[in-house]
């Protein structure tokens, strides 16, 4: 009880020694600990991919049964976690509660708001194995390491160019639907592409 009460008060009393994460429980913070170790001991038997912690393992394997038991009430996606429809549904209420210390820009996840938070930093602790260039998330060192491996997973549907990010590839479709999200400030012409968007715009500057 004492432990659960902690919630409601908001003190955390122990703290990761690598990256400042706060903790109620001292056995939380040890399997958080877990992830800057390294150690991966539970793995995936469908995929074979590994993880540091147990619970983490067992949510990942839901992907690969299918089952997404949680649907949005606005736009009827699902999900296979409860967490991640609750993290969905900030989108339609437009609610952002984490909020940078520094420059108080807000997020409807408390993942990008960390990641930010690194801006501000400088800290940029994840390094490409190959050319050694650093990156603030993971998941773009990840991402990155493709260039080098030469994969290209990701296939447009319409015309099968492939791309090495899911992102380019998402960005490259709007080409084929005639979608133009980028408007310019100025004279309002519009662009499917953010990269022609900011070309376009130093005619404006000059």
């Amino acid at each position: 009880m004492k432990t659960h009460q902690l919630i409601h008060s908001g003190q955390c009393l122990y703290a990761c020694n690598v990256c400042q994460k706060t903790f109620i429980k001292k056995s939380d913070m040890k399997k958080h600990q877990l992830v800057h170790s390294g150690q991966r001991s539970y793995a995936c038997n469908f995929c074979k991919k590994t993880f540091s912690l147990k619970g983490n393992m067992k949510t990942h394997q839901l992907i690969h049964s299918g089952q997404r038991s949680y649907a949005c009430n606005d736009c009827k996606k699902t999900f296979s976690l409860k967490c991640y429809l609750k993290r969905h549904q900030r989108i339609h209420s437009g609610q952002r509660p984490y909020a940078c210390n520094v420059c108080k820009k807000t997020f409807s996840q408390k993942s990008n708001m960390k990641s930010h938070q690194l801006i501000h930093s400088g800290q940029r602790p994840y390094a490409c194995n190959v050319c050694k260039k650093t990156f603030i998330r993971k998941s773009h060192m990840k991402s990155h390491q493709l260039i080098h491996s030469g994969q290209r997973p990701y296939a447009c549907n319409v015309c099968k160019k492939t791309f090495t990010r899911k992102c380019d590839m998402k960005s490259h479709q709007l080409i084929h639907s005639g979608q133009r999200p980028y408007a310019c400030d100025v004279c309002k012409k519009t662009f499917s592409q953010k990269s022609y968007l900011k070309r376009h715009q130093r005619i404006h500057g000059g």
